[in-house]
């Protein structure tokens, strides 16, 4: 059953926003009295089709499910600016990985940079973590923000656990890592630019408790790395069924 996010309603009435009474109508070729999953405030309900009338779905409340489709553990990921395919391409993925909060880094060595244009992307943006939440079936949206520089991520400290993924010779193996990481645990993962980061900018973040991290022998491209990160807490912390 298809999915959709939606804000709260009053009286068991709700419409539907533009992009969804599309899809519904568009794509889903849904009619009246077909039901579909709505999540509003993380939680979980069926809704049923009322009416569609210029072009709006209107809908109301049947049942409120039980669910909880979300990785337990609090996750942030800092991916630096990249091109914009390769953006959507982490967006979506981290989002189906379980990531709580996306923050894009301005880095050194970042081909794109933040310009006047960053509430349009950031727009845009979080319609791709909203589209992969619900195809994944989460019961949250990743939270994204503006852009952060250096000297704003260092100043970043409500986190347990801060990781600098990078290929530094000196750093510690991510199985090492992640060993003592308990589920209660708030984790912060910062990921470079194609580039990699500057010794200036791995020497500031590392005297700001983030740990140099090394993903193994093998040196994965900007997009891969934060995935394959999330995907080893997802394995770490998936619940048995």
């Amino acid at each position: 059953m298809q999915r959709y996010f939606t804000k709260e309603y009053k009286n068991d009435n709700l419409e539907m926003n533009n992009d969804d009474s599309y899809h519904i109508i568009t794509v889903m070729r849904m009619k009246e009295k077909d039901q579909f999953e709505l999540v509003i405030n993380h939680k979980l309900y069926i809704a049923e089709i009322t009416s569609i009338e210029n072009k709006k779905v209107l809908a109301k409340i049947v049942k409120e499910i039980e669910d909880d489709n979300n990785l337990s553990m609090d996750v942030t990921l800092v991916q630096s600016l990249i091109k914009e395919q390769k953006m959507d391409y982490v967006l979506q993925k981290s989002t189906e990985l379980g990531v709580n909060k996306i923050i894009p880094y301005q880095a050194t060595r970042s081909i794109i940079k933040v310009d006047n244009k960053e509430d349009k992307k950031i727009e845009r943006w979080s319609k791709i973590v909203k589209e992969a939440s619900e195809q994944s079936k989460r019961n949250s949206i990743p939270e994204i923000i503006k852009s952060l520089n250096i000297n704003e991520l260092i100043k970043l400290e409500d986190y347990d656990i801060k990781i600098l993924a990078t290929v530094n010779e000196v750093s510690t193996n991510i199985k090492k890592v992640l060993s003592n990481v308990r589920i209660s645990d708030r984790i912060i993962i910062v990921i470079g630019p194609e580039g990699g980061f500057t010794e200036k900018e791995e020497k500031l973040l590392m005297e700001n408790g983030f740990i140099s991290t090394s993903l193994g022998r093998n040196v994965m491209r900007t997009e891969t790395v934060g995935l394959f990160i999330l995907s080893i807490l997802q394995y770490n912390f998936m619940e048995c069924e």
